[in-house]
């Protein structure tokens, strides 16, 4: 089993920066893609931003495609998400998720694919 935690959400003005943590635990070994999504008031969850194990390759939704950016720190367990250039539109809860399952021609992007959650964090960007 593994375990995620996601730490480092708040409240931020637009053309705000946060960055997210999603701390793993357990059989991290096991982990082949760590995955974020978010999901609004009144909306469904929706892929925000994938990364390896390795940390070579990403993927990210367009909506977010040049703002955020998804990184790992094997040695940590840890992956992070920095998010620049904050919009209104881009408050939500987030969650970390990861799966075991290796992939070979795309990263995993529906909420299907990922077996482990965490609880989430709220991201809130004032106008």
């Amino acid at each position: 089993q593994v375990q995620l935690v996601e730490t480092g959400g708040g409240l931020v003005q637009a053309g705000g920066s946060l960055r997210l943590s999603c701390a793993a635990s357990g059989r991290t070994s096991d982990i082949q893609t760590t995955g974020w999504f978010r999901q609004a008031p009144g909306k469904e969850r929706e892929f925000v931003a994938a990364i390896k194990s390795s940390g070579i390759h990403t993927y990210y939704s367009d909506s977010v495609k040049g703002r955020f950016t998804v990184s790992t720190d094997n040695a940590k367990n840890t992956v992070y998400l920095q998010m620049n250039g904050l919009k209104p539109e881009d408050t939500a809860i987030y969650y970390c998720s990861a799966t075991s399952r290796r992939t070979t021609i795309r990263l995993p992007s529906f909420r299907h694919e990922y077996e482990y959650w965490g609880q989430g964090t709220q991201v809130t960007v004032s106008s």
